[in-house]
This record gives structure tokens, C-alpha cells and sequence, in this order.
């Protein structure tokens, strides 16, 4: 679940995954992004993009410090920073869309596993 929720962040501040072309772009933004940065919580079991999916071992400890490491780094750049930034898959975002998608994608899963 740890590397699952960096995946969110590693599009946002590295080049690790494939950015999507126009016509799959076009498709995110227009049917999944307002349930991304919407209020609304996700609902249980909903589908997860393929990205996200991790089918490998991973070390727990490793993936908790990149997380952290990583909310570490979102809450030091600030809301300037994320105001009209480009995200991977959905074009630019508000400051409150970015902080939208960061927390409650977070807190589904930490909600999941009762912490």
C-alpha cells in the first residue's frame, strides 16, 4: 500500500512512469479527474489506474521513509508552488486540486487498513 500511495508522488516529482498520450489525456481528464480531485471519498474497491498497481516485494520501511520523505517535500514547496502546475495525467491543477487528490488518496488507504 506504501508503494502504491508513492506512485501518486513519483509522477509528480520524478520521470519514472510514461506520461499518457493526447487521446488517453484527454480521456482522464475528462471522465476520471473530477473523482481524483473532487471532494467526494473514493468509493471502496474502486478500479486504480495500471501504474499504480504493485505486483513486486517491497520493503516496508523503505517505502514508509519515501513516503514521508515525500510529504515532506509537498508540505516544503508549498501551495505557490503547486498552483497551476501540470500534472501527469490530468493538465494543470489549483493548489486546492493538488491538495485534494494528495490527501484523499491517502487517506483512503490509510482508512483501508484501520490507520
Amino acid at each position: 500500500m506504501l508503494a502504491h500511495c508513492n506512485v501518486a508522488y513519483e509522477m509528480t516529482f520524478e520521470d519514472k512512469h510514461p506520461k499518457p498520450n493526447s487521446f488517453k489525456k484527454f480521456l482522464l481528464k475528462t471522465f476520471v479527474k473530477n473523482a481524483v480531485v473532487g471532494p467526494k471519498p473514493y468509493k471502496k474497491n474502486s478500479r486504480t489506474a495500471p501504474e499504480f498497481i504493485i505486483t513486486e516485494s517491497k520493503n516496508f520501511e523503505e517505502e514508509k521513509n519515501r513516503l514521508l520523505s515525500y510529504l515532506d517535500k509537498t508540505q516544503k514547496l508549498g501551495e505557490t508552488y503547486f498552483n497551476n502546475k501540470e500534472s501527469h495525467s490530468f493538465g494543470k491543477l489549483s493548489s486546492k486540486e493538488w491538495n485534494m487528490m494528495f490527501s484523499k488518496h491517502l487517506d483512503h488507504h490509510l482508512t483501508q487498513f484501520g490507520v
